[in-house]
């Protein structure tokens, strides 16, 4: 099969596995594990922030961050299709106790002065009070939109102006920062805090990183005890994510080249819908315009030749290239999908 359907479907590579077989270990509750504090520090550095924490995944990331960052009550400004807001099984309700400011975005990325229209005063006590700004970077419903560098500049100084935190879900900020050429710390100067996805398409099997101050993390080290999260050997995952930040980083811009070879030869296809310039990470998706078909029987038909892919809704499919997936898996891919949709 030729897995399609999301960047977290890859596994170690044996380098990969070498490095994790290999590890030191320690009781990380104890803070005694060596390859995870490497790590931690690994990736404080990498962000520019005083520190980060390793932690299972990329929702109890998001959450702990939210929890670390607000009050039951607290009203989060957002954009409407963000990941924690509609994946994250209404966790910020249950968990945080925070309400979420819905606005919309360009595939994904917020206008700064929308932002500041909806700021709520604090001075009136009958409102709630705007605590954080969250944006996403690279945006996956906004099929891996990338935020320009001058929005998240002019959001953070929306934020200063008014008092507030911004955070960044940035599952797949490497996938941005290699897009735009620049340092991932281009991005980060301008948030408090942000997060990082080792399990997607840096090839880690397991975990995600918090990234702040040093104040701010151990906040999010006191909620992943009380959300569970606390774990004991955890060097041998800890060196995975090590190795994937020593090796996978560059290769991310083939992933995307492979994206965008795909969308440029599913626009020709008169059974679907799709604009190639959109597209600038290694998400895509496209419409399904052809008559008598819907994102079940194109998925089905996938299916049986071998190419896996997810349906987004009735009419429009999401297709996502990874670690696992190379250029001639690509040409083939295409080569299917002519001989069925063309």
């Amino acid at each position: 099969m030729i897995d399609l359907r999301s960047d977290t479907v890859t596994k170690p590579t044996r380098g990969m596995l070498e490095a994790m077989f290999k590890a030191e270990v320690g009781d990380d509750v104890f803070g005694e594990d060596p390859t995870a504090n490497l790590l931690q520090e690994k990736v404080a550095k990498l962000l520019g922030k005083e520190d980060s924490l390793f932690v299972a995944s990329g929702t109890m990331a998001n959450q702990l961050s939210l929890r670390a960052h607000t009050q039951p009550g607290d009203e989060i400004i957002l954009e409407r299709n963000s990941h924690v807001f509609n994946s994250e099984s209404g966790g910020g309700a249950a968990l945080s106790g925070v309400q979420f400011y819905l606005l919309e975005g360009d595939r994904g990325v917020l206008d700064p002065s929308r932002i500041e229209k909806v700021i709520r005063d604090s001075s009136d006590h009958h409102r709630p009070a705007t605590r954080l700004i969250w944006i996403e970077n690279t945006h996956n419903r906004g099929g891996g939109s990338v935020y320009p560098l001058e929005v998240v500049k002019e959001i953070f100084r929306v934020a200063r102006k008014n008092n507030l935190l911004v955070y960044m879900d940035g599952a797949r900020l490497l996938n941005a920062a290699i897009s735009l050429g620049v340092d991932p710390k281009e991005y980060t100067q301008y948030v408090d805090s942000t997060i990082l996805c080792l399990s997607k398409g840096l090839g880690a099997p397991v975990g995600s990183m918090v990234a702040g101050s040093s104040e701010f993390i151990n906040r999010v080290h006191r909620f992943r005890k009380m959300f569970g999260g606390g774990m004991r050997q955890i060097g041998y995952l800890a060196a995975a994510g090590i190795y994937a930040l020593d090796h996978h980083v560059e290769r991310l811009a083939e992933d995307h080249t492979n994206a965008k070879r795909l969308a440029e030869a599913i626009s020709e296809f008169k059974s679907f819908k799709i604009d190639p310039k959109n597209f600038q990470t290694n998400i895509i998706h496209f419409e399904i315009i052809g008559q008598g078909m819907d994102s079940k029987v194109v998925v089905s038909k996938l299916k049986d030749k071998g190419v896996l892919v997810l349906p987004r809704d009735d009419r429009s499919i999401r297709a996502v290239t990874h670690l696992g997936v190379d250029k001639d898996d690509i040409e083939e891919v295409i080569s299917i999908m002519k001989k069925l949709f063309s």
